[in-house]
């Protein structure tokens, strides 16, 4: 007999097809895969917060003790924990100085690096010169220090000389540490120009304008949250760098703005001291801790100026 289909219509007899099953299917793979990446966040999590923790507990015990006052340790210019001096700025200012010098070789290399890779090398030629440039990212520090002390140190002091700057400084660590910064922020900025939109481009053009135009007026502006974003992770990788401000900056807490006089900063001091044979608990040990919860304040905040500033400018297109 034949069946009525659901507007009414007769449908010849036939064999009956099976009912379709929309029960979720089992998938123990992504389930894995799932639980991995869910045990790799929290991982993650969990060691930062550990890390934060024995970072605050140690620096708690400097900071309870009755020669530490908290005020002086932040506006203090002297840096002499064996006579109970505490003033962190020497530290602070060398670290200053140094990322400044960076910044001003990096940003402007790496940006000038980005707009050619993403708007006039050819394909080809950015498959070959973006992996060239990235190769300066994986040469160790340690390198980047000694060429610093032995290769941009003499040039400097044969161009301005010897009397003026000295065998340590921190001019030649903040130069050198630009070009080691230069791949980072050239690769992501070059990463959010690429992102603009190809119709905004091809607008621009219709509209007569010359290529670097377009690239000034146009893409620039569009990727400026991503290029700010390099940018202060660039400052956050100089704020943190060791290797080359441990060899090329100095070896002694010097509270100037003289680029060309040596000045130890917080990770190159937190490096000699801890080098050193420090007893536990000891006020010296203490301190290191202390200075690396100022460090870890200094990038956190630059994180958080980061993230507002992306969600502010953040260009969306459909």
């Amino acid at each position: 007999m034949a069946k009525k289909n659901v507007n009414g219509l007769n449908q010849a007899p036939g064999p009956e097809r099976p009912a379709m099953n929309l029960k979720r299917r089992k998938r123990p793979g992504e389930n894995v895969i799932q639980s991995l990446l869910f045990f790799a966040g929290f991982f993650s999590i969990f060691t930062t917060l550990g890390i934060v923790y024995e970072l605050g507990k140690e620096a708690w015990l400097f900071f309870r003790l009755p020669e530490v006052n908290i005020w002086k340790f932040l506006t203090g210019t002297q840096w002499q924990p064996h006579i109970n001096e505490f003033g962190i700025l020497p530290l602070v200012s060398a670290t200053l100085v140094t990322t400044a010098i960076a910044m001003l070789i990096a940003i402007p290399l790496g940006l000038a690096a980005a707009i050619y890779l993403s708007e006039y090398a050819s394909k080809k030629t950015r498959n070959t010169l973006k992996p060239a440039l990235e190769i300066l990212a994986g040469i160790p520090t340690i390198v980047y220090g000694y060429f610093a002390l032995t290769f941009v140190t003499p040039l400097l002091r044969t161009i301005f000389g010897s009397g003026i700057v000295d065998i340590y400084n921190t001019g030649s660590a903040g130069l050198v540490m630009g070009i080691l910064i230069l791949p980072l922020i050239a690769s992501i900025s070059e990463d959010a120009l690429n992102a603009v939109p190809r119709s905004l481009r091809e607008a621009a053009y219709g509209l007569g304008a010359t290529k670097l135009e377009v690239a000034i007026k146009i893409v620039l502006p569009a990727a400026l949250s991503g290029i700010a974003a390099a940018v202060i992770l660039g400052i956050s990788r100089a704020i943190g760098e060791t290797m080359i401000v441990a060899v090329a900056a100095g070896a002694g807490p010097n509270f100037t703005l003289n680029p060309f006089k040596a000045a130890e900063t917080m990770t190159g001091h937190i490096v000699r001291i801890s080098g050193g044979d420090l007893s536990y608990d000891s006020i010296d040990y203490n301190s290191i801790f202390a200075i690396g919860l100022m460090l870890f304040f200094m990038t956190l905040t630059l994180n958080i100026i980061s993230q507002r500033f992306v969600r502010r400018f953040r260009e969306v297109y459909e």
